[in-house]
C-alpha cells in the first residue's frame, strides 16, 4: 500500500477517485473548494452535494486548505480545466520539487489552447513530472466499484506505468500509454461530440443519426488530434472510441444531458443556471472551434455545435446545414490514415 496522495477537487469525479484509491493509499487528502461542503463531508462522511450516498472511507481526509493538500509527492488534479491555472498558481508554493502531478481533467484552455499537462508545465515549469488519467468512466459507477478501465498516459512509459500501478485495483483495469497529447485531446473533444449527440436525441432523431454523429465525430477528433502530433491509433482506444461511446450514450453524462435539453428547445443559459457541476464541453467547444480554424480542419459537427452553443443557432438549422456539407473520403485529413 502506498503512503499518501492529495486530490485537488471534490466534485463527483474527484470524490469517486478518492473512494477508488482508498484501498491503495494509507492517507488521502481531499481538497474541497467549498468550505461549507468540506465541513459537511467531514461530519457526514459523504459528499452530499456532488456524490451522495457513497460513504467516504476513514482514510479520506477532506480539507479546505491548499497548503495542507499541496504537501505531497503525489497530486491528483481534478478541477475543471478553466480553473487549473488559477488553482495551481495558488498551490505552487506548497508543492515539493519531486512531485508528480496527475491530471484527471478533460478540457482545453480557451486562450492558450493548452491541454491540462501543458497548463501544468506552463505554471510549474517544463521540468515538472506530469501524467494524465482518462477513459470511459462515470464517477458514480467508479465509486460503486463497477468493473471499469482507465488509461494512464505520460510522455514516457516509465511514468505512465507508475500511474498505472497506483490506480489499478481488482475493479479497475489500467492501461499505459505515452501519447499524452492524444489522450488529452480525445478526452476533451469527446465532450463536444456528446453535446451534439444529445442535441440529436433531444430533437427526437433516431439511432441512425446517433451512430453517424459518434462515428464521424471520432474522425473529427482524430483530424484535430493528429494535427497536434497525436498518434491516430490513440483515438481508437479507451480515450477516444471508448470515452466517446460512453459519453454520447450514457444518461449519466452531463454533456449529453445538456445537449438533450438544447435539442428540446431550452437555452444554454437556462440549462447551465440549473447545473451544479460543470459540463466541460460548453467551454471546450470554443477551443475546438479555434483549433479547427487554426489548422483548417474539416470538423462540421463541432462547428455546428459551437454555433448552437455560442451563436444561438437553432439545433434544427444546424442539423440541416450539417447534411449539406460536402463529403470526401472517409478518413481524409487524418495523418497516418489518409
Amino acid at each position: 500500500m502506498h503512503e499518501k496522495i492529495s486530490i485537488i477537487g471534490a466534485g463527483s469525479w474527484g470524490t469517486a477517485l478518492a473512494i477508488h484509491l482508498a484501498s491503495n493509499f494509507r492517507h488521502i487528502s481531499l481538497w474541497v473548494y467549498e468550505k461549507e461542503l468540506c465541513e459537511a463531508m467531514t461530519d457526514s462522511r459523504e459528499n452530499v452535494w456532488f456524490l451522495p450516498r457513497h460513504p467516504l472511507p476513514e482514510n479520506i481526509h477532506p480539507t479546505s486548505s491548499l497548503q495542507t493538500a499541496g504537501q505531497s509527492s503525489l497530486i491528483l488534479l481534478v478541477v475543471p480545466t478553466h480553473v487549473i491555472r488559477q488553482t495551481l498558481t495558488q498551490l505552487k508554493p506548497f508543492i515539493p520539487k519531486d512531485c508528480l502531478i496527475i491530471s484527471a481533467s478533460k478540457g482545453i484552455e480557451n486562450d492558450t489552447l493548452f491541454t491540462s499537462h501543458q497548463i501544468i508545465q506552463d505554471v510549474l515549469g517544463a521540468n515538472v513530472s506530469t501524467a494524465t488519467i482518462s477513459g470511459p468512466t462515470f464517477a458514480k459507477e467508479v465509486a460503486e466499484g463497477v468493473p471499469s478501465a482507465l488509461l494512464a498516459s505520460a510522455a514516457n512509459l516509465e511514468t505512465a506505468r507508475q500511474v498505472q500501478e497506483l490506480f489499478t485495483t481488482d475493479k479497475m483495469k489500467v492501461f499505459a500509454n505515452d501519447d499524452l497529447v492524444g489522450v488529452e485531446i480525445g478526452g476533451a473533444l469527446k465532450n463536444v461530440i456528446a453535446i451534439a449527440t444529445g442535441i440529436s436525441d433531444g430533437l427526437g432523431l433516431g439511432f441512425n443519426t446517433r451512430a453517424a454523429l459518434i462515428t464521424r465525430g471520432l474522425v473529427e477528433i482524430s483530424r484535430i488530434g493528429t494535427k497536434l502530433g497525436a498518434k491516430p491509433e490513440t483515438f481508437y482506444g479507451l480515450t477516444g472510441l471508448g470515452d466517446l461511446v460512453l459519453t454520447c450514450t450514457g444518461d449519466l453524462s452531463r454533456n449529453r444531458q445538456l445537449g438533450v435539453q438544447l435539442g428540446q428547445g431550452k437555452s444554454l443559459q437556462e440549462i447551465t443556471e440549473n447545473m451544479k457541476m460543470v459540463a466541460e464541453g460548453v467551454l471546450t467547444v470554443k477551443s475546438a472551434y479555434s483549433l479547427i480554424k487554426k489548422f483548417n480542419v474539416q470538423a462540421s459537427i463541432m462547428e455546428e455545435t459551437y454555433r448552437v452553443l455560442h451563436e444561438n443557432k437553432s439545433p434544427a438549422q444546424a442539423l440541416e446545414d450539417l447534411m449539406k456539407v460536402e463529403i470526401s473520403t472517409e478518413f481524409a485529413g487524418i495523418k497516418g490514415l489518409e
